[in-house]
């Protein structure tokens, strides 16, 4: 058995922010598993991830379990599995999220996450290329974020169809305002993919403290005690431990986070008994507050040729755009997932947005390894709330660590998310259908005009929706009965091990989550470092 000061469970878009903020004290060993390869050929071209939503190399592959919102379908979760986790295989959008966000979690007494508390550490992290102001932007992080302007016909055409339904452009929504269309910040730069493997382990990979080990899958945290000691983890079959001097770290994700709580006796007594697990530390929030963004693309047919990737990426098309990518990284192979976006709020009235418009310049169909481009031409535009009440959870089957947790989402369980859902759809209507957009020819696929009112949509969207793989919240940080985590990310009850990630959100910030998971990251290290001093 070797010993570390600190070991940490995961390197995705969390945890390899961890390590690294650890590991730059040479006093400091760290030792960093990952359940994946250290990479894959697609994980650095940023058109990779409609390559990587159905690899199994690189990709957990889950699905939730089937529930009456999604008309019995057991949707797809995926999840990155390798260095840089889903940082590595996601779409590429930065989304920082809104203050309120996160002052909402320091008035559930959560001290020290309001967005005063957290802007610094969005600062630190990045080096954004953009405009904008450097009071809210930083400049010299390791995170890469770029800013694309709307110079291509269609997203000039969408930003200026929005402003003729009261949506303004937003040059900067990770400023000081979130609310407003843009085209999407991105973690692109170079032409290469910014995930947190690239941007945070990379540049330390020769520090003689860090231990990185691939492919390792973590069985259990092992405890003394209310202490954690270490991990059990296995490589090739090979069972192998190590132990911790100060503290385990888990940033194994929404997912594999109460999963790996779960298989070392932490959670609910009842279940976990059930499957024949010993508690070592009864805690019943373990794997609950699950929640994600449930959002249905509805889909355009485009009749004038030659503005989306249904024209120009076909055949000989993608030849050109190979070419395109390769002189100026711009084009299908260096898109972001959604390359343009609006914030919105569903009424008259509120204080910041609360629904979240995306479109893609493309209409496409399920293949047997991932989306494929449509015959026909169009665009697909997404449109859900951002902040939904629904909340769902995620437990164990079984003792054995290699098999899927069951996942239960409950989508569109709270009223508002089913009303809200069906005014963003509305709203993606009234942009679609303005005058700016007339000379596209635009007629609506999906739901249909035939879908008018609210019950009507919400059949088409229990039957068509998937989420837009942000899960969050299955660790809660809080100090009420159903909290896993405290303030300063430690697990309730046990000391030497605290969550960092995604999980640990007490409510889904407002976009996507890859950016305030990486802020986790760098707050979690500089807490870690505090208390050691």
């Amino acid at each position: 058995m070797q010993t570390y000061d600190y070991i940490v469970v995961g390197a995705g878009s969390a945890g390899a922010v961890v390590a690294n903020r650890l590991s730059a004290d040479p006093r400091n060993k760290v030792l960093l598993l990952e359940a994946g390869p250290a990479s894959h050929p697609w994980a650095r071209i940023p058109i990779g991830f409609a390559k990587l939503i159905n690899n199994p190399t690189a990709n957990w592959l889950y699905t939730a379990q089937p529930e009456a919102s999604t008309n019995g379908r057991a949707i797809p979760v995926p999840r990155g599995k390798m260095l840089g986790g889903s940082s590595s295989i996601n779409g590429l959008a930065f989304v920082r999220g809104q203050a309120q966000d996160f002052d909402t979690w320091s008035q559930m007494g959560n001290q020290g996450w309001s967005y005063d508390d957290v802007l610094p550490f969005f600062k630190r992290m990045e080096s954004y290329e953009g405009g904008g102001d450097d009071t809210f932007r930083g400049r010299e992080g390791p995170l890469r974020v770029t800013n694309p302007q709307p110079t291509d016909p269609l997203s000039a055409a969408l930003i200026r169809a929005a402003a003729q339904v009261g949506i303004r452009h937003n040059p900067d929504y990770n400023g000081a305002s979130q609310e407003g269309i843009a085209m999407s910040q991105a973690t692109i730069a170079s032409r290469q993919r910014m995930s947190t493997a690239r941007c945070y382990l990379d540049p330390i990979r020769k520090r003689p403290n860090l231990h990185i080990v691939t492919n390792a899958l973590t069985q259990a945290v092992k405890l003394d005690g209310k202490r954690c000691t270490g991990v059990r983890y296995s490589v090739g079959g090979t069972v192998q431990e190590a132990r911790a001097g100060r503290e385990v770290v888990i940033s194994a994700g929404s997912i594999n986070s109460p999963q790996l709580l779960e298989l070392s006796g932490i959670g609910q007594s009842d279940r976990l008994q059930g499957l024949g697990i010993n508690v070592r530390h009864a805690l019943p929030g373990v794997g609950e507050n699950l929640r994600d963004h449930y959002a249905p693309r509805t889909r355009w047919h485009i009749g004038a040729k030659g503005y989306t990737y249904n024209d120009t990426a076909r055949g000989l098309g993608l030849v050109g755009q190979a070419l395109r990518y390769a002189f100026s990284g711009k084009g299908l192979l260096g898109m972001v997932a959604a390359p343009v976006r609006a914030f919105v709020r569903s009424r008259d009235g509120l204080e910041a947005p609360d629904l979240l418009l995306g479109w893609v310049p493309m209409l496409t169909e399920h293949g047997p390894k991932g989306p494929i481009l449509s015959r026909e031409s169009g665009l697909t535009c997404y449109a859900h709330p951002m902040r939904p009440e629904s909340k769902g959870h995620i437990h164990v089957v079984s003792s054995d660590p290699g098999r899927q947790p069951a996942i239960n989402f409950n989508f569109l369980s709270s009223p508002i998310d089913a009303e809200l859902t069906a005014r963003a759809i509305r709203i993606a209507r009234s942009v679609m259908t303005a005058p700016a957009l007339a000379h596209l020819r635009v007629k609506e696929v999906a739901p249909g005009a035939d879908a008018k009112t609210d019950d009507e949509i919400l059949d088409w969207v229990r039957r068509a929706a998937e989420t837009t793989y942000h899960p969050v919240g299955t660790c809660k940080m809080g100090s009420d009965a159903m909290a896993v985590v405290d303030a300063r990310l430690r697990v309730h009850g046990i000391e030497g091990l605290r969550v960092a990630d995604a999980s640990i959100m007490p409510t889904l910030t407002s976009g996507n989550t890859n950016a305030p998971s990486i802020m986790i990251g760098e707050k979690a290290a500089d807490m870690v470092l505090k208390d050691a001093a």
